[in-house]
């Protein structure tokens, strides 16, 4: 009786929680309870995306900037991420918010279905949005459950098992398979609901078919699915490209923009000011861009340290210096020189920062795709020129925040000018692991902000070459996974141990299935 009364309190909860973030601070797109028994699909869809970036954003800022060496949190006490000092408690904000905004999507879904005006664009755009999600909890813990989660509150299924990553990804092949094929011909949608694309369905297309081929290349390189995936890729960049459209232009990047309006406030405004410019800036990070005069910083012809539009990442300079922070370094080795990431409370600047800057909300940017494409051509799977891909990349990354560049003041006239002057040309006479480096130096500039994905191409290539410091822990070596959280074992312990017995220990250092030979 007590595991009954247990069971069904957690039910009242979790649905208590859906419907609050259904509704909390999106009162026009509210459900009518005088006369609509259910919430309609563009009631959903900004809400459940708003939450969905929220949960990116903060752990990009504390989890996977510290550990990729582009902050870090200086101190000597436990649990400092840049040390690969990892505290269980790390596991549950992820797992549990994405799960319950899986729940959001999946009525999404069944409602466009179950309709009378069946709308077959939001059943396409929430297959893409459960893709992305379950990409990013499978690469986030390894197997998961997925085709059985999220059953709770309609069959009463409160252990569900996991699967397999390899089974999960497969699966979602045929969820973006589905929804290109219903975007094709899919009615247009509420703008209104759509903070991404303001309604746009071929740019929805277009995003499900790029996040196709980012997860096709995170298994390109798993023997037993490689050929199938390459094979895969081939058709969507050459063969069948009409029929899979993806991003090609900044305009068409998926980035959740944050106007200020009603509920699009950034979720770093909730963050308090010297808190999110405690963190330094890591020396990997600043001493590239300042070896590039990289027009992304404040350099001299850019601005001095105020945020303006041609600073928008407002990094602050120590001392009048750009010094950065090593990472993983030992207890006691703290230095007090750090530059960082900043904002300005006066009124004499009135740019924007990281913590109002309306593109911080990025989902997967059209440099992104160049760089895959990149990577692609280099390893001689697809037609094109790596470098003419390469170039681009590196054209979009600084465009996506600078739109204006270049400022011919510089006498930088071309991207082709910016990269020689850097001594960042792309070598085509490199070797292919000098190729990749290349590539996946700038791709990791790229991915500035986009949730866990430089974690997640580190894993994958390792790539680019990171410093490793004298105070790491787990024997020096990249955390391969979070772990399972601590509820899970409790509240799904026969799954839970299923689970570790076919994927490996609960550890950091057990590799998901994709990293393993």
């Amino acid at each position: 009786m007590k595991t009954i009364i247990n069971k069904f309190t957690v039910l009242l909860v979790l649905t208590s929680l859906i419907l609050s973030s259904c509704t909390k601070d999106f009162t026009d797109l509210n459900t009518d309870p005088n006369s609509t028994p259910s919430a309609k699909p563009h009631q959903l869809l900004a809400p459940t995306l708003v939450s969905i970036v929220g949960y990116n954003m903060i752990r990009n800022r504390n989890f996977n900037n510290e550990l990729m060496q582009v902050t870090v949190d200086m101190g000597d006490g436990e649990g400092k991420v840049f040390r690969y000092d990892y505290r269980a408690t790390w596991a549950d904000y992820l797992y549990n918010g994405w799960y319950l905004e899986m729940l959001n999507l999946k009525d999404m879904q069944k409602i466009a279905k179950d309709t009378p005006t069946l709308n077959k664009s939001y059943q396409a755009i929430s297959l893409i949005l459960q893709s992305w999600v379950f990409s990013l909890l499978t690469d986030t813990y390894g197997d998961v459950p997925y085709f059985k989660s999220s059953l709770a509150k309609d069959s009463l299924l409160f252990e569900p098992p996991f699967d397999r990553q390899k089974d999960i990804y497969l699966d979602i092949f045929k969820k973006l398979e589905e929804a290109n094929t219903l975007l094709a011909s899919g009615p247009q949608i509420v703008a209104s609901s759509d903070p991404v694309y303001n309604g746009d369905i071929t740019k929805w297309r277009k995003f499900g078919n790029s996040l196709y081929l980012r997860l096709l290349l995170r298994l390109s390189g798993k023997a037993e699915v490689a050929s199938d995936c390459i094979a895969k890729i081939k058709e969507i960049v050459d063969t069948k490209a009409s029929t899979y459209p993806k991003i090609t232009k900044l305009e068409e990047s998926a980035i959740l923009r944050w106007t200020g309006q009603g509920p699009y406030v950034s979720p770093y405004m909730s963050v308090r000011e010297q808190d999110f410019r405690a963190p330094g800036i890591c020396s990997f990070f600043i001493d590239n861009l300042t070896t590039w005069s990289d027009p992304r910083i404040n350099i001299p012809t850019y601005g001095t340290g105020s945020p303006t539009k041609t600073n928008r990442w407002c990094i602050a300079p120590s001392s009048g210096a750009f010094v950065g922070v090593p990472s993983g370094y030992s207890p006691g080795q703290v230095t007090s020189k750090k530059a960082s990431f900043y904002s300005i409370t006066n009124n004499t600047n009135t740019g924007p920062t990281l913590m109002t800057d309306q593109l911080t909300g990025m989902m997967l940017n059209v440099a992104e795709v160049d760089f895959m494409q990149a990577e692609m051509a280099a390893n001689g799977w697809i037609n094109g020129l790596a470098k003419a891909f390469y170039d681009s990349g590196a054209l979009h990354s600084i465009r996506q925040w600078l739109p204006q560049w270049p400022d011919t003041s510089t006498k930088i006239y071309t991207i082709t000018d910016y990269l020689n002057a850097s001594d960042l040309g792309y070598n085509e006479s490199g070797t292919l692991e000098e190729k990749m480096e290349q590539i996946h130096l700038q791709k990791y500039y790229a991915l500035f902000l986009n949730d866990m994905q430089q974690w997640f191409e580190y894993r994958r290539t390792g790539h680019p070459l990171l410093p490793k410091g004298q105070g790491l822990r787990n024997g020096g070596v990249m955390p391969a996974r979070m772990t399972y959280p601590v509820s899970v074992q409790s509240t799904n312990p026969t799954n839970y141990k299923a689970a570790v017995a076919q994927q490996g220990p609960d550890v950091i250092s057990t590799q998901v299935w994709w990293q393993k030979p």
